[in-house]
């Protein structure tokens, strides 16, 4: 069955405009001299209703930030605040991008469009507001990944060439540059939360809570939890089932993003941000993205524990306008809830009907032994055990009480996996960089895409509703 999203029309709406006064800036795009269109995503600009743009339209929507129809007038930058590596910082705020547009899809979910790499903005401190070529590259393989392993991830919408050098300590320069457009169901940041609690703005900080649960509601909190009728907790309750969720998503695809900062966490349990990320060589819980990460605070195997970590300044974040009891209580929920999403979503990407927390958590186990003694990288042994085949051993005895999702996809009779190592996205990367060939990038997505139709219809994510 196929993953892609359906066709809607479009269906513009700006819920964010009532609280732009005290939330964002408005800002004014860049002005590039060149804009070459690089990649379209027309999968999902079918979902919001813009896959029938003409080149020079979408040029001039996502090149030259000339508004949507009936959309947001001017752009506006985000103010937000943040834990970055544990340390607050109150001198952050969308300093590269803005939100660019808000619509509806086919299931009434609200969308935004936001940029990355489109001039400086108030909160651009000493940098250039810009985005290299090469970091809008990265970020489309990231999401199409993630998008086919299940994750509940932001979309690459559009990159286009904007003809600048840029110049970067990290990276060979001068180096070429773009401007990114990423769809998402919410720029609202567990920072955006910390900045009211700083400037002790609880009137605001309940309208963000009450735009939260009205743009992305999920199901109300356990009948039995305390406080469930105050929406702070009731929002509370979501983001721990959210990011949860999103933690064992990114357990389960072997995906290390690098930057577990509270300006990067999503009020919507969306995996977005994409910078120094990596996929697994081999399974290995002390294996880090980042390489200014020195001490592993954001390694693999601790990634579910800095989701924790951000909940809880979630948590002080609302005790201005809620009582601490409750969203205690809440938090306590992410460990069990972790574990449930855990075990559905390895079964998921297995191929084997999950069998309780319990049951799936020791086939978990036993994949992870194997997986460690072997020194397997993951898609490798996902794809070999798909459905519970080639299992021996203690693996082999759990999975023999599982039983098998059918699917016949002729992904799971090849020989090989598709996977996403860093030696290949520095090839394709390579291609575009030195001979202006972006033909391999496009056979990666097609056939990243492929897989995500072999794997079929993701879970559900957790706390929407």
């Amino acid at each position: 069955m196929p993953s892609a999203p359906g066709p809607a029309p479009y269906r513009p709406e700006t819920p964010i405009s009532p609280l732009a006064e005290w939330l964002a800036d408005e800002v004014a795009p860049a002005a590039f001299p060149e804009k070459i269109l690089r990649f379209r995503n027309d999968r999902w600009a079918q979902a919001v209703g813009l896959e029938q743009l003409s080149e020079e339209d979408w040029l001039g929507h996502f090149g030259k930030f000339q508004p949507l129809a009936e959309n947001l007038p001017t752009p506006l930058a985000l103010r937000y605040h943040g834990h970055q590596f544990r340390v607050y910082n109150p001198d952050l705020g969308d300093g590269r991008g803005f939100l660019f547009a808000q619509m509806r899809d086919g299931e009434s979910r609200l969308l935004d469009l936001g940029t990355k790499g489109s001039g400086q903005t108030p909160w651009s401190r000493a940098g250039d507001g810009r985005l290299t070529l090469k970091g809008g590259v990265r970020e489309i393989l990231a999401t199409e990944m993630l998008e086919a392993l299940g994750v509940n991830t932001s979309k690459t919408f559009s990159i286009v060439e904007t003809g600048e050098e840029l110049v970067r300590g990290d990276e060979p320069s001068p180096t070429r540059s773009a401007v990114m457009t990423r769809l998402s169901h919410s720029h609202i940041r567990i920072g955006t939360f910390q900045r009211l609690l700083t400037l002790e703005d609880s009137e605001h900080m309940k309208a963000l809570v009450d735009y939260c649960l009205t743009q992305f509601p999920g199901p109300p909190p356990p009948s039995d939890a305390p406080g469930s009728e105050q929406p702070a907790v009731q929002l509370m309750h979501l983001v721990v089932e959210r990011l949860a969720d999103l933690a064992a998503s990114w357990m389960v695809a072997g995906f290390v993003h690098g930057v577990l900062n509270t300006d990067n966490m999503n009020i919507s349990g969306e995996s977005f941000d994409y910078g120094p990320w990596r996929f697994l060589p081999k399974w290995d819980p002390k294996f880090t993205a980042a390489y200014f990460d020195h001490g592993g605070l954001y390694a693999f195997g601790r990634q579910p524990e800095a989701l924790h970590w951000n909940c809880g300044q979630l948590a002080i974040a609302l005790r201005l306008i809620a009582d601490a009891p409750p969203l205690i209580a809440a938090m306590e929920r992410f460990g069990p809830l972790y574990m449930t999403a855990v075990g559905k979503r390895w079964c998921w990407r297995l191929g084997v009907e999950s069998r309780g927390v319990a049951e799936d958590g020791r086939l978990v186990g036993a994949c992870e032994a194997q997986l460690s003694a072997s020194g397997d990288q993951p898609d490798v042994f996902f794809h070999r055990h798909r459905g519970g085949r080639n299992a021996v051993g203690e693996l082999g005895e759990i999975l023999s009480r599982y039983r098998a999702v059918e699917n016949d996809h002729p992904y799971w009779s090849e020989s090989s996996a598709e996977s996403m190592l860093i030696e290949e996205v520095e090839t394709i990367w390579s291609a575009i960089d030195q001979r202006d060939d972006w033909q391999p990038l496009q056979d990666k997505v097609d056939r990243i895409r492929r897989m995500g139709d072999a794997h079929g219809p993701a879970l559900e994510p957790a706390g929407n509703g």
